[in-house]
């Protein structure tokens, strides 16, 4: 398959803004903070030391841990060295859900999905240069520390009223649940990962989503208590759609960041079907694009909402930043081909293949006629309605109208076929 010239943004701070911080104030990436004129100027001084952790209770990332990961490597590129922490120990435990305890996963699989995570969150950071990125893991300094010294060192500094103050904690005593000392602990935990990179690195920033706010200041409180020191954080805001709807779900699925777990084509598609009311301020958080690059597309959201410019740059973007430009090109070649813009033949037969696992689709015989396939996919209802679709024209297998003759052969790559009913009304199917 011959790959389409395909563009995207270029890793950059954009040298309209003079500081890091202003941009990450114009893309809408802090929703809470630490004083605002403190972290300004740090930003814009010498190199700092700043970190983001990651806890491993599913075998990936998420669409929610990607403006974590976003928000670092502009960070980075401005100059300040991260330190990339996958929780070894605090993924043992996992931070406390608004309803209901966690379920413990085992130890083996969580040095699994730590292995999983460090690997994801490299692929976003540079490991070269003056700035170069690190990976730490918490169960290094967790692990050799026994109970007595845990509450002599690190639980000394903490208070009970205003460890129930927290949201999160707040949350469970009120609920019928409650909350178990080992989820109430987590914060904890999570304030000693910031003073031991503080001592370590002299680590003074920390990122995470708004809705761990407790957790992110239990860090700096504790530095202030233990080492008389000032440290910052950030809180991204939790992203929502414009309409109300949860953001990062797919009919009722994670947008994951492993292509195993969440195709490439899957993403793809997610990305395109973005709202015109919510697009903008997707492409400031989710790309690289520059601030005038940003506003040409919302003109055209504006002036042009039915080309769907700004939605199309978004799923590039966002997919060549996950999975590589030569996936990105795949599907879009896919969808494309798919929807009558295309060769389908000449598509990559992985692409194709994992492209058709998200429509309707039903596995038959070699052989099988059209006729039966149609209402076996589900495009139609009965022999009777596949004979009037194909009668009026209304019916293509794998790019070409048909008749009732029609036999499925699994023609295209990978040995399978697309059929079609009108013009956007599509099924897979599989030869088995």
């Amino acid at each position: 398959m011959s790959t389409p010239a395909l563009t995207t943004a270029t890793p950059a701070i954009d040298p309209t803004f003079e500081n890091v911080w202003d941009e990450l104030l114009w893309r809408g990436l802090v929703h809470v903070s630490t004083d605002q004129e403190a972290l300004r100027a740090l930003l814009a001084g010498d190199p700092i030391t700043y970190y983001c952790g990651f806890d491993p209770t599913a075998p990936s990332l998420h669409l929610g841990n990607l403006v974590q990961l976003l928000t670092m490597r502009r960070i980075q590129l401005a100059g300040h060295k991260p330190l990339g922490l996958v929780g070894g120990s605090t993924g043992l435990i996992g931070d406390p859900r608004p309803t209901a305890e966690r379920t413990l996963n085992t130890r083996e699989t969580v040095a699994e999905w730590v292995d999983r995570l460090r690997a994801q969150v490299e692929r976003y950071l540079s490991f070269e240069g003056d700035n170069a990125a690190r990976m730490v893991n918490n169960l290094d300094w967790t692990a050799p520390m026994s109970a007595i010294d845990f509450l002599r060192e690190i639980g000394k500094h903490y208070r009970v009223g205003t460890m129930l103050k927290k949201d999160a904690v707040a949350a469970r005593l009120a609920s019928d649940e409650g909350i178990s000392y080992t989820e109430f602990s987590y914060q904890i935990l999570q304030g000693m990962d910031y003073l031991e990179l503080y001592r370590q690195y002299d680590c003074v920033l920390q990122t995470g989503g708004s809705d761990q706010w407790g957790n992110l200041t239990s860090g700096t409180d504790l530095i202030r208590r233990a080492e008389g020191a000032s440290a910052h954080a950030i809180g991204t805001p939790l992203i929502t759609n414009s309409d109300g709807t949860k953001f990062g779900k797919s009919e009722g699925n994670a947008i994951w960041l492993d292509p195993e777990m969440c195709s490439p084509y899957r993403m793809y598609q997610f990305w395109l079907s973005t709202a015109d009311g919510d697009v903008i301020e997707r492409l400031k958080i989710f790309t690289f694009l520059s601030r005038a690059e940003i506003e040409e597309y919302a003109a055209l959201v504006e002036s042009e909402p039915f080309r769907r410019a700004a939605q199309k740059r978004l799923a590039l973007e966002v997919v060549a930043t996950v999975h590589g430009i030569d996936a990105a090109a795949a599907v879009i070649a896919a969808s494309e081909a798919l929807f009558g813009q295309g060769d389908l033949s000449a598509l990559d037969a992985d692409t194709l293949r994992t492209a058709l696992e998200e429509l309707p689709n039903a596995t038959v015989a070699s052989g099988t006629p059209v006729l039966d396939a149609l209402v076996t996919t589900g495009l139609v209802s009965s022999l009777s309605e596949a004979r009037r679709a194909i009668s009026q024209g209304g019916v293509s297998l794998d790019g070409f109208r048909v008749d009732e003759t029609a036999l499925i052969q699994g023609a295209l790559p990978g040995g399978v076929s697309v059929l079609r009913r009108g013009k956007k009304t599509l099924a897979g199917v599989f030869i088995g």
